[in-house]
């Protein structure tokens, strides 16, 4: 695929602030969310604009100023990015349950930058009929109180973002198939520059991207086996810098799957099952690709042979951030059930500088060199 394909998601994160910037000042309300849990639909259901939070690469001078060092690079970025003012544009922060940093984080936000409006979601562990009543109960007080903060709410609104966002998923999802199948387009980075556009870009406008890419997309897709001969899979939370993925693939590999946060997590399954437009939406959720912090470790080890089989990959790059305990605490029991089933796996850890260089490349080139010898 032509690097032309790629920029207007290139340019659309590269001027993401701006553009929200101005939204705001026209008057739209602008929701920040950390968390892909977080029931986007909703808060689009309401007339607000859902964006993510993003983190990126760099300093983290000023939020030391407020956090300690052993939290996860991710969250200390955002933070460093609020503290520059790069997220004025938000009028309020919804954090969805999911590690015990980032429901620290969201009140450290509010005195921070004063916000005038936050709000936390506890998302069931399990699916089952009382988690789903319990959820309905918290999505119903969800919505009382984006509707208390200026929104609108209605069954036939939800019911329309529901189709919306499931129309922006079934493309991405195609996306993903494609790689699976050594039919992709893409490089693995652009695959997720593609994907992190839509965190900062108004859910329409990025419908009419990915449709305007799917129009352009040609009939015969190159395939890329011969370029990068180790196939693997890359799993971790999320990864903040795409070129890791090209710097992945310098050392000797191939990435063809992975199990990312701004990747296969928060787009499968596409849509849900109900009666009910707020039923679609809770069924989607308690059925997600399993998240560390919202599920146990075998759970996981399964979905991970499931798409291991499908993309055949070779092994696993456990891509991790420091201080990551939920997904820290997965590897022993991951890598022994993978390991038992023919699945090297590699760990590496990654600060907010997002370098990847020196000893870790040498890990790397050693990881896909043993993975290419074990396929003669």
């Amino acid at each position: 695929m032509t690097p032309d394909s790629v920029f207007p998601f290139k340019e659309a994160i590269r001027t993401s602030e701006e553009r929200l910037s101005a939204l705001s000042e026209s008057g739209k309300k602008i929701i920040g969310y950390f968390c892909t849990y977080t029931p986007v639909e909703i808060i689009h259901a309401t007339g607000l604009i859902p964006v993510r939070i993003t983190g990126g690469y760099g300093n983290t001078d000023k939020a030391y100023q407020h956090v300690p060092d052993f939290i996860c690079p991710y969250m200390k970025r955002a933070l460093e990015k609020a503290l520059d003012g790069r997220y004025d544009y938000i009028s309020g922060l919804i954090q969805g349950y999911t590690c015990d940093a980032a429901c620290g984080m969201v009140n450290i936000w509010k005195d921070a930058l004063k916000l005038d409006w936050v709000h936390s979601i506890p998302i069931p562990y399990n699916d089952t009929p009382e988690s789903s009543d319990y959820f309905k109960a918290v999505l119903d007080e969800l919505v009382q109180n984006l509707s208390a903060f200026g929104g609108d709410f209605s069954d036939s609104a939800l019911n329309g973002s529901l189709n919306l966002y499931h129309r922006i998923r079934k493309i991405q999802y195609t996306l993903y198939q494609q790689r699976y199948q050594g039919k992709s387009n893409f490089t693995a980075s652009d695959l997720m520059t593609i994907m992190d556009a839509g965190d900062v870009v108004p859910p329409e406008d990025y419908l009419c991207l990915l449709e305007d890419l799917s129009k352009r997309l040609p009939n015969h897709r190159r395939n890329q086996h011969h370029r990068f001969p180790v196939p693997v899979l890359v799993s971790g939370s999320l990864i903040e810098r795409p070129e890791v993925m090209d710097m992945i693939e310098s050392s000797g590999g191939r990435i063809v799957a992975d199990d990312l946060c701004n990747g296969l997590r928060q787009i499968f399954p596409t849509d849900g099952k109900g009666e009910t437009p707020m039923d679609r939406l809770i069924h989607r959720t308690l059925n997600r690709f399993p998240c560390p912090s919202r599920s146990r470790a075998t759970d996981r080890g399964r979905r991970l042979l499931d798409i291991l089989t499908q993309s055949r990959a070779k092994g696993i790059i456990f891509l991790i951030q420091k201080f990551c305990t939920p997904h820290l605490a997965d590897i022993p029991i991951l890598s022994e059930l993978l390991k038992a089933k023919g699945y090297p796996a590699i760990v590496i850890e990654m600060d907010e500088s997002w370098k990847m260089e020196g000893q870790v490349k040498t890990r790397l080139e050693g990881f896909f060199e043993m993975l290419g010898e074990d396929r003669n």
